[in-house]
């Protein structure tokens, strides 16, 4: 008696999560979007996190968790204007709750809307209410884009019908899961007070921490240097070269073709069809790296800005944060496992 083996679905994976990347940038700028790496980034957090097509009621739940994350967000800004410690505290205090509730089997996409609004809308409030009303825009707006540009993927490249569901979530230990939350807050919550400073110049390094606080809540902390700083430089190195392509002929359907065969290069290591010994988490956070630093570029490049002294500084910004994350990821294991080891009696 034969039985059929289900099919391997990752090609279709991976050309889907590219395919449904580079449409999301290209019709981000094309559409002139305020903060138009919103999209795309969107875009790869729900196509790595969901393999089956998003129903309707999924898709406006999606809307409505953004929505009441950003509010949430807006709504913390007067204590950060008139009570500063108190307002920091209370967003210190939400990010390890996102986490935690990630950790304990919650919604990863709920986790990343949740701590994107709770950090970027405060920020941009704190300096005035017209850019917090303005990010959050740009955050409804760039998630509209991702979710009709999935959708296109999806028909491109459906799901076979015949693959294997993805297994369940393991259960993690409700003692690491504290640890493991507090790892994730403190790896974002840097960022998030340099972005006070100045929130529209530091939205990228927001999301980048966002991105470090989600790999740190995932990794081993033996593991934490090559997966938080070869993927913070991996994708620097990437957006460098993919520049250096854009530039010899710039124009938006090339940034499209572009975007579409790195995303790709990077897709087909994340699903393992060209094997590697890094993690998906490693290859996931060397796209979004490649896409945030890319986008910043183009606008600086749009508005006359120095394009190659940004992107230094950007990525000097971007390789502290992720020191700093592994820096935190071993101070708080070795914190955590100080405290499992029993006492020694006489």
């Amino acid at each position: 008696m034969s039985t059929t083996r289900p099919a391997d679905p990752r090609q279709q994976r991976a050309l889907r999560l590219a395919c449904g990347t580079a449409l999301s940038l290209a019709a981000s700028f094309g559409l002139a979007l305020p903060l138009p790496f919103i999209a795309p980034m969107l875009a790869v957090f729900v196509l790595a996190a969901m393999n089956q097509p998003l129903p309707f009621k999924v898709a406006i739940s999606l809307l409505l968790a953004l929505t009441l994350a950003t509010g949430s967000g807006l709504l913390l800004t007067p204590f950060l204007i008139y009570a500063p410690l108190s307002g920091v505290l209370m967003i210190a205090l939400g990010l390890f709750l996102c986490f935690r509730y990630g950790q304990r089997g919650g919604n990863p996409l709920l986790v990343t809307f949740m701590v994107i609004g709770l950090t970027m809308i405060s920020a941009a409030g704190s300096a005035s209410f017209s850019l917090g009303i303005l990010v959050i825009e740009a955050l409804i707006k760039g998630l509209l884009v991702a979710l009709v540009m999935i959708f296109i993927s999806h028909l491109l490249f459906p799901e076979p019908t015949s693959a294997a569901p993805a297994p369940p979530p393991a259960n993690n230990d409700p003692v690491d899961t504290g640890w493991i939350a507090l790892r994730g807050a403190l790896v974002v919550l840097p960022a998030y007070l340099l972005a006070l400073i100045n929130p529209a110049a530091y939205m990228p390094l927001i999301m980048q921490s966002v991105n470090l606080g989600q790999q740190a809540c995932s990794i081993r902390a033996r593991d934490a240097g090559r997966e938080l700083l070869g993927s913070t430089l991996l994708g620097g190195l990437l957006a460098i070269v993919f520049w250096w392509l854009l530039g010899v002929l710039p124009h938006l359907w090339l940034f499209f073709l572009w975007t579409l065969l790195f995303s790709l290069f990077i897709a087909r290591r994340l699903y393992q069809l060209v094997a590697t010994k890094q993690s998906p988490v490693f290859w996931l956070n060397s796209l979004t790296t490649m896409i945030l630093l890319l986008g910043q570029s183009v606008q600086d490049s749009a508005s006359g800005k120095d394009v190659y002294a940004a992107f230094a500084v950007r990525m000097a910004l971007f390789i502290a944060v992720t020191l700093y994350a592994w820096a935190a990821v071993h101070m708080i294991d070795q914190r955590r496992n100080r405290r499992s080891q029993p006492p020694i009696t006489a």
